[in-house]
């Protein structure tokens, strides 16, 4: 049976809610009916516009995810949380063949793969002590094709969506669903720092998807029409060998 869950009146949080994606899934969560959104963000007077729109449904929550630390610390401030959306990463623009690809990669993994992870370990426990709930990961369609241009970004996003196969099938026995999201170019700062801003969608189909793939028990997500496009090719072979739990001979 799929693990599912319904955001009405639940509380979730959301990393990086302050803009692009982050902020319009904080503010769809609450519009649907979430009770309130812990913002889990490294600056919290950039909560200002969320604040001053929701009121106290909206909480700030200092929140590095280069630091363990911070992470731990709202773990046991959320410690009512029923989901967990982690939104927030980076992207770096460095030519794969050039000197400083390495360090992106670096920076890039630190954030969009060890933060993850870090917020899987302080999270996991505070969601099954809550009945379950569920975790969300924004991966990209860059975890399941490379692009050249965004080559160390990409290869992060395949690490993180493999963690997030590798978490979906650790807390399915406390209860905990998992959904890894892929989106194609949204509009964001990062798609206007990818060169992608022209054929851009807007946030709300990101956040709209997560709803719907919560309540539906989806564990892939393919919010726009490019990641439409490359979910449409890639999903009998996620269905056919991720989704399933294979036995070894």
């Amino acid at each position: 049976m799929k693990n599912t869950t319904n955001i009405e009146n639940k509380t979730i949080l959301v990393t990086g809610a302050n803009r692009g994606i982050g902020k319009t899934i904080t503010a769809t969560l609450l519009d649907r009916g979430a009770s309130r959104v812990y913002a889990a963000v490294r600056r919290v007077d950039t909560l200002k516009p969320l604040l001053e729109q929701y009121g106290d449904r909206v909480i700030p929550l200092e929140v590095d995810l280069q630091d363990n630390a911070s992470i731990q610390a709202a773990a046991k401030r959320a410690s009512d949380v029923d989901i967990v959306i982690n939104n927030a990463g980076v992207l770096q623009t460095t030519p794969l063949l050039s000197e400083g690809s390495i360090d992106s990669l670096k920076y890039e993994q630190d954030i969009n793969v060890y933060g993850l992870i870090r917020i899987a370990i302080a999270f996991a426990p505070v969601l099954k002590s809550n009945g379950g709930g569920a975790i969300v990961q924004l991966n990209s369609v860059a975890s399941i094709k490379s692009f050249e241009e965004l080559a160390t970004y990409s290869a992060s996003k395949a690490a993180s969506y493999s963690i997030t196969q590798a978490l979906r099938a650790l807390l399915e026995d406390q209860g905990t669903q998992v959904v890894s999201v892929h989106p194609g170019p949204i509009v964001s700062d990062m798609s206007i720092t990818a060169g992608m801003d022209d054929i851009a969608e807007p946030p709300t189909v990101v956040a709209d998807a997560i709803i719907e793939a919560l309540q539906s028990g989806t564990f892939h997500v393919y919010p726009d029409a490019v990641a439409k496009q490359l979910g449409s090719a890639y999903q009998s072979y996620a269905e056919a060998i991720i989704e399933p739990k294979l036995v070894e001979a």
